[in-house]
Order: C-alpha cells, then sequence, then structure tokens
C-alpha cells in the first residue's frame, strides 16, 4: 500500500512559517490542512498520516497548548477523513523529551504522554496508529505500550536513523530490529533518516531480525541541505519513483515518504508501483554486528579510591581553571595544597557559567606538573550524548580517572547567556552510562570501545535543600545509577547532615554511600550575608554570622567557624571537600593543616 508524504513540507510550502505550531492548524486553519491531505489522495495515497506528529503536551507546551492535546488529536483526524483518505493512521511522533535515566521524564510519565495522545486520535477515529520518527528505541517501547493500553487498532512502529546507520542514542538497525520484534507491533520500519538509498540498505539489513514482521519504508528525499538559509531535499519524483518498486521488491509492503516529499513525489510512486516490476540494482552490505565484548576494569583503584576505601580522612580541594591559556597559578596553587595535606584537586567546569579553560586539560597539567590526583567536575549541562561520551574518553587517555557528575549552571547566569543550555543525559544518567557502561568497555548504543575505562564516579547532594524528601529520592537514583561516593555542597550545620541521614535510611535503609562534606571558609561578615541570602543551597545559621560580624578580625573567626564545622562533620562523613573562597588557595592550605593537626 502506498502512503502519503511530508505534511510539513507541504504546509510550509503553501506559506506556513516553519516554526508554527502545525498541529493546532488542524483546528486554525482547518481548509489548508485538509487541502494538505487532499492533495496526496489525488496523487494517490491510499494511507494518510493526520497532521499529529507534535501533538503531545510537551511539545504543545512549547506554544502554550497542552491542554488542548485531546481536542488537537481528534481534529487531526477529521481533517484526514474529511480529505477522502481510505485508511487515517494517526501520526505519534516522539515526545521532544529525554527518558530517564538520560532525560528527565520517567517512563511512566512519557508512557502517559503518549495514552493521552492516542486516546485523542482513536477518539477521533483513526484506523490505525503509526509510531514515527523515533530515535530512542526505549521511547518507542513507551509508545508502543501506550497504544496497547488504549486500543487494539494496528500499530506501526518506525525509527530514524543517522548517516553512520544508527539511531540517535547509536543503536544498529539490526538490534532496533530485534526489539521491535519483540513488542506488539503489526509492522516495523524506517522513515525519515538520509535518502531512499540508505532506507533501502537500512531495510535490507532489518528485515532477517523482523520476525517476519512486515516491514514499512517512508524516506525524505534525500540528505536535507540548508540554501540561503532555507532547509531544502534535492530528492526528484522521478527518483522516488525507482525506489518504490525497489522497496516492494526488498519486502516492504508499505510505502511512502516523509520530509520533503510533496504530492508530486506520491504521484510518481504510485505509477511506478501500478506499472510492472523493473528491479532496481542496489548493492546493500549486512554488517555484521560487534560482540560485545563486556570486561570489566582491570587497572587498579585511584588514589582517591583507595583512601576512602581505608575510612582515613579524605581532603579533597576545589580549584577553578584559568580564564586564558596559562595554568601556572593553578599548578602552584594545587602544589601548596598538596604540600599541606590536600589528596586530590577538584577541577571544577565553568563555575557559574563563566569561561574558563577546559576543566579535563585543568586536571591533565594539575596532574603532570604538581603529582597530585585531580577529580574532573562533568556537567552534563550544554553536551550532547556524543559530545558526553567523547570527552569522557579523551579525559580517560589523558589519565584523569576520577569524575564528579553534576548538571551543571545555566548559561543564563553566566558569561555567555545566549550559548546553548542544552543537555542530553541527566547527572544520574550520566552515572549509569560510565559505571554501566564505559566501564564495561561498551558505548551507550552497545558497541565495543576496546578496553574498558575504570572511573570512579561521585554524585552532587544538598543535605539543606528545601525539598529533602525528592533529595533522598534523587540520591538514590544515582546510588542505583552506580556512585562511588557523594560531595556535598557547603554545610554550617552538622546536624542537616543527621536529619537527611535520617529521612533517607527511613525510606531506603542505611546510607553506605561514603560522603564528603562540603566546607566553605567565610572571609567576611558581608560574604556570610552574600552566600546566606544570594546562593541557592546555602543556609549560614543567625549565629554564625553574627559571630564572624562581632570579631575584631573576621577572615580568621570565619576560619575558626570552617574548623569548628570540619571537627563536628568529620565524625560523620568519609572526607570534606573544601571550597576556598575568591581563590584564597593559602587559606585553603591553612586550614587543612589545622584540620590534619
Amino acid at each position: 500500500m502506498l502512503a502519503d508524504g511530508g505534511t510539513g513540507t507541504t504546509l510550509v510550502a503553501r506559506g506556513v512559517r516553519p516554526d508554527a505550531c502545525f498541529d493546532a492548524l488542524n483546528v486554525a486553519a482547518r481548509d489548508l490542512v485538509r487541502e494538505v491531505h487532499e492533495s496526496f489522495v489525488e496523487a494517490g495515497a491510499q494511507v494518510v498520516e493526520t497532521n499529529t506528529f507534535g501533538a503531545n503536551r510537551y511539545k504543545l507546551a512549547a506554544h502554550d497548548f497542552a491542554f488542548r492535546v485531546h481536542e488537537i488529536n481528534v481534529a487531526g483526524v477529521a481533517r484526514a477523513r474529511e480529505a477522502g483518505a481510505r485508511y487515517v493512521a494517526g501520526s505519534v511522533g516522539p515526545l521532544g523529551v529525554r527518558l530517564a535515566p538520560y532525560g528527565r521524564v520517567p517512563k511512566d510519565e512519557a508512557q502517559e504522554a503518549f495514552a493521552e495522545q492516542i486516546r485523542g486520535l482513536v477518539d477521533g477515529g483513526a484506523d490505525l496508529l503509526i509510531l514515527e520518527t523515533h530515535s530512542d528505541v526505549a521511547e518507542l517501547e513507551q509508545a508502543v505500550l501506550a497504544a496497547r493500553a488504549v486500543t487494539d487498532l494496528p500499530v506501526i512502529a518506525s525509527l530514524t536513523f543517522t548517516r553512520d546507520d544508527r539511531t540517535l542514542l547509536g543503536e544498529s538497525p539490526e538490534a532496533a530490529a530485534a526489539r521491535l520484534a519483540g513488542l506488539e507491533v503489526d509492522m516495523l520500519g524506517v522513515n525519515c533518516s538520509e535518502g531512499p538509498e540508505q532506507v533501502l540498505r537500512l531495510i535490507t539489513v532489518m528485515k532477517p531480525h523482523a520476525g517476519g514482521i512486515p516491514l514499512v519504508a517512508q524516506p525524505n528525499a534525500g540528505g536535507p541541505q540548508r540554501l540561503g538559509g532555507r532547509i531544502m531535499f534535492s530528492a526528484t519524483p522521478e527518483y522516488f519513483g525507482e525506489y518504490a518498486t525497489a522497496f516492494v521488491a526488498a519486502g516492504v509492503r508499505l510505502v511512502g515518504g516523509c520530509c520533503g516529499t510533496q504530492p508530486a513525489h506520491i504521484r510518481a510512486m504510485a505509477s511506478a508501483l501500478a506499472a510492472p516490476a523493473r528491479p532496481l540494482d542496489i548493492e546493500v552490505e549486512e554488517q555484521p554486528a560487534e560482540p560485545a565484548d563486556v570486561r570489566m576494569p582491570s587497572e587498579r583503584p585511584t588514589g582517591l579510591a583507595t583512601k576512602l576505601a581505608s575510612r582515613a580522612l579524605t581532603i579533597a580541594v576545589e580549584m577553578e581553571p584559568p580564564r586564558g591559556f596559562s595554568a601556572a597559578r593553578l599548578v602552584a596553587g594545587a602544589d601548596t595544597l598538596r604540600a599541606a595535606g590536600a589528596d586530590v584537586i577538584n577541577v571544577s567546569d565553568m563555575p557559574t557559567a563563566r569561561m574558563r579553560m577546559s576543566a579535563w586539560a585543568a586536571c591533565h597539567l594539575v596532574q603532570q606538573e604538581a603529582g597530585i590526583e585531580t577529580v574532573l567536575h562533568f556537567p552534563t549541562r550544554g553536551r550532547n550524548l556524543l559530545r558526553v561520551q567523547g570527552d569522557l574518553l579523551a579525559a580517560y587517555a589523558l589519565g584523569i580517572r576520577n569524575i564528579f557528575a553534576v548538571m551543571g549552571d545555566s548559561t543564563s547566569i553566566g558569561d555567555f547567556p545566549e550559548a546553548t543550555d542544552l543537555s542530553d543525559v541527566t547527572p544520574s544518567g550520566l552515572i549509569a552510562l560510565v559505571k554501566g557502561s564505559l566501564n564495561a568497555g561498551l558505548d551507550r548504543a552497545g558497541s565495543s570501545i576496546g578496553d574498558p575505562t575504570s572511573f570512579v564516579v561521585a554524585c552532587a547532594l544538598n543535605v539543606t535543600a528545601s525539598d529533602l524528601e525528592r533529595e533522598a529520592r534523587v540520591l538514590k537514583r544515582k546510588i542505583d545509577a552506580g556512585a562511588d561516593y557523594a560531595i556535598t555542597q557547603a554545610i554550617f550545620d552538622a546536624e542537616r547532615l543527621d536529619r537527611f541521614r535520617a529521612l533517607y535510611e527511613e525510606q531506603y535503609g542505611p546510607l553506605e554511600l561514603p560522603i564528603l562534606g562540603g566546607v566553605l571558609p567565610i572571609a567576611s561578615r558581608r560574604h556570610a550575608e552574600f552566600l546566606h541570602n544570594e546562593v541557592p543551597g546555602i543556609d549560614i545559621p543567625d549565629a554564625i554570622r553574627k559571630r564572624v560580624g562581632k570579631a575584631a578580625d573576621e577572615r580568621a573567626e570565619g576560619l575558626a567557624v570552617a574548623v569548628n564545622l570540619c571537627d563536628e562533620l568529620r565524625a560523620r562523613v568519609a572526607g570534606l571537600y573544601l571550597i576556598p573562597p575568591f581563590r584564597r588557595y593559602d587559606h585553603a592550605a591553612e586550614l587543612i593543616e589545622l584540620v590534619r593537626s
């Protein structure tokens, strides 16, 4: 059977702005949407997809239409039905958010969002569902589960692939087909991607792993190109006509088009399918899947891991990379801290979103020139999944073995507020990626990276959070992902740690994860007031602020407060995490000597 082409492409060709909410047009521009569907029906399409690709609560929220999910999906079916479609396929695209553990949306919430959209399509009278253009098989699985919970209509599951024949999250077509074949789907296949030639290659590779389930192929009109500020697709209708018969010969039972394909492409495919079949000689070679050579790291533990295991007091000190390319002062400070008795240097990454030298370069220089082990702060913010893995492997190649998985500071508060601020991975997802994949010799997609890494991973903990139950829940998730120890924000009341521990243990059992308690020496009364009033997550008791404010030497009194806190914390934690104010590493060295003595 023949499906339609790119509804969005055709809407743009008829004057709709590319950044408009296409789905809302089902209600706001009924005639326009109906006419687009009619153009594909007249071209020969037997299956017409509804204009609801992004009609879920998350994508509609970007246009303030989240409350109209049901209405827009019902209207989407109505517009396709009015166009005279023989079969109306309810289109369900990705949610536009990442699922846990690599994003912030739990699987059950994702499934409910899919179910909400699918109920609208079913209530509208769709004949079947097409879950299309998915790049995350795990998310597609939730869509299938949602569909099966809502209806018994036929379900098509379709993935999109990058130029290297992998999903965006790195899954091979063979593995993806096998996973989809294990679900309750009626058809599976490929749409979007880079064009007909690639989709034919992928279909051929997937077929032996599809378990006899019928296949679908709906390619883009070639790879997208940006010309003159517009996205263009180069494949001609005649070219699509040739591939229509090739798809059928390869075992495809539903063919059509995706981005860039207009009624002319579908008309050419209809003509080709109606004519006597002519074989299209295309060389397709299936790449054998690499065996998963899962090995656990054989390297000895890091010095930090050994120190934590010995239960001796561990002292870490936070340092900032330089603003320029000279690391001489950083190295000198690290050397001073090492001599004072610090066990490890934590190097922050773009603190408060201020431009600094790359943290992993700074870690490498400190280790090489100051001779002290480092912990690399590794924020997930601003890195896509590809960059996350590449940067981790680069850091490992430079001898960095300890990382601190954090979200990172928003660019909106820093030097370049216009900089991209997206994140593919949450901190717990990063921990799971490192401990479950890289440390097992695999990348996120399960492909071998050769020898496994042996990272030791820290997670963040805020015992002064306003919602301690949520903080405990998040910590449990990080522990389950494989965190080796935790680092807290600055603590000014040791009993806050006791309260958090009691709450955690009441809900999840004993908290055995080693903890480094954060200590930030107060430099002055004004410094204390600033921290208390303007820095999220820091709460300094009135007594401490008044004590520092009344002292003749405020810095010395702040140091005395820090020594007292260290004494109170050392019986409660595995170590101390010192945060020197204003990069006064000499003051941090003085504190270390006082604590050690």
